[in-house]
């Protein structure tokens, strides 16, 4: 498995300092799974897990999400023991909304729909800050790999442009070399010819001057 470019066990984790905790600190600081838990049911992360998708860091992020979102859930009945009830009977059965509700109702007697509502925006404006955040960190490292990529790919490209021109011109002053090898002894044979004859040359003159000379020689001593 590759390694992962960004930690996405740090997802919900705040990351900025802060004396006085603001109430965004507290929402991000608070994305720690506490134990309030209603009911213990993973229903996100089991739905994926039946389904087809074969992202094999899907369950291991949802399983991030549903954490910071249990980590947001504050004292009382509101929106998300409205949602893990809803979820854990089945979210397609209305029954199961009637029975969340009257459970809530016993629990928080001021219980309404408009501020289930009101709270489920909440959750799902907070969740949808830590998503851009980290959706943002994710494209910059794409795009940071992909320029790199790029930028290799180009000076690999440039490098083999350069090495084929260099091969090219070897192989051009190759052939040339051939050309003069194959050529050396034609454009030396009327040379070696001439330098051939005067060595020929060379002996018949010698021995034609030293045949008069000793015949001279002879006669000398002969006729005198």
């Amino acid at each position: 498995m590759p390694k992962e470019i960004f930690n996405w066990k740090s997802i919900f984790v705040n990351d900025e300092n802060s004396s006085v905790p603001s109430d965004e600190a507290k929402i991000q600081t608070s994305f720690i799974p506490n134990d309030n838990k209603f009911p213990e049911t993973n229903i996100v992360t089991n739905s994926v897990s039946n389904g087809n998708n074969n992202n094999p860091f899907l369950n291991e992020i949802l399983e991030v999400y549903n954490k910071g979102f249990e980590g947001l859930n504050s004292e009382g009945f509101d929106f998300f023991e409205m949602y893990k009830s809803v979820m854990a009977v089945g979210p397609t059965n209305p029954q199961s909304y009637q029975m969340a509700f009257t459970m809530g109702k016993t629990i928080k007697s001021d219980l309404s729909k408009e501020h289930l509502l009101e709270k489920s925006k909440f959750y799902i404006s907070e969740i949808e800050k830590v998503y851009a955040k980290y959706d943002a960190t994710g494209n910059s490292k794409n795009k940071d790999l992909s320029d790199t990529i790029t930028t290799q790919k180009n000076n690999l490209t440039k490098n083999i442009s350069d090495l084929e021109s260099q091969i090219a011109k070897l192989q051009a002053e190759l052939e040339v070399k051939k050309a003069e090898l194959g050529r050396i002894d034609f454009d030396n044979k009327e040379m070696f010819t001439q330098i051939q004859l005067k060595i020929e040359a060379n002996n018949l003159a010698k021995h034609k001057i030293l045949e008069s000379i000793n015949t001279v020689v002879t006669g000398i001593n002969q006729y005198l």
